[in-house]
């Protein structure tokens, strides 16, 4: 008689284990090589050297993986489809009023500040950011939109928003970071919406 192997069990494995710490710095390493769009996470879990189903079991989607490896404080993927899904009137002021409240979170704002500035002076990650911000946010935006211009638009939308953030958290310019949310909603909103629907 032969003895009969069980299947190989998919997810989470018994007992207590490494697998997610692994899967974490398998990311990071991945991301880093390939940028966001050429990791993926298959490649991530071969990496780690586990199924790519115990990859979704701990941290769901490529995004949400992205999100915890690098420490990103906002999720584009998630909050952004919401915000566009409302009214087209205000969608503008409810994308600045979105950021700038997050980045006002302590936690988040220096998260987000010590990420653009990375960003910024690194030949790695500038790739990286740019890739999880054109497939998570500018992509979601420009489908939302009904022009030929849809990318140029989506991509001022985000030139407006990164200035507005570096201008404020990054170098400080004493009126801008001096502004309450609220009169930087109502003066940099209608830009965003302009972009968006004019």
């Amino acid at each position: 008689m032969t003895e009969q192997k069980s299947p190989r069990r998919r997810g989470r494995p018994r007992g207590a284990s490494d697998s997610r710490a692994r899967i974490l710095a398998a990311a990071v390493d991945d991301f880093a090589e390939k940028g966001y769009d050429g990791a993926t996470v298959r490649s991530i879990a071969a990496r780690a050297g586990v199924d790519s189903a115990l990859v979704h079991h701990y941290f769901g989607t490529k995004a949400d993986l992205f999100a915890e490896a690098v420490g990103i404080p906002l999720r584009p993927d998630i909050d952004v489809p919401r915000i566009l899904a409302g009214s087209r009137d205000g969608v503008g002021e409810r994308l600045v009023r979105y950021v700038l409240e997050a980045f006002e979170q302590p936690e988040v704002r220096r998260r987000g500040v010590m990420l653009i500035r990375t960003a910024v002076g690194s030949r790695l990650t500038t790739p990286l950011l740019a890739g999880f911000l054109s497939r998570e946010l500018l992509s979601r935006v420009s489908r939302s939109l009904d022009t030929d211009d849809a990318d140029l638009r989506a991509a001022l939308v985000a030139s407006q928003v990164a200035g507005m953030l570096i201008a404020r958290y990054v170098l400080r310019l004493p009126a801008l970071a001096g502004a309450s949310v609220d009169e930087l909603v109502g003066r940099v909103g209608p830009t965003v919406q302009r972009y968006l629907f004019d």
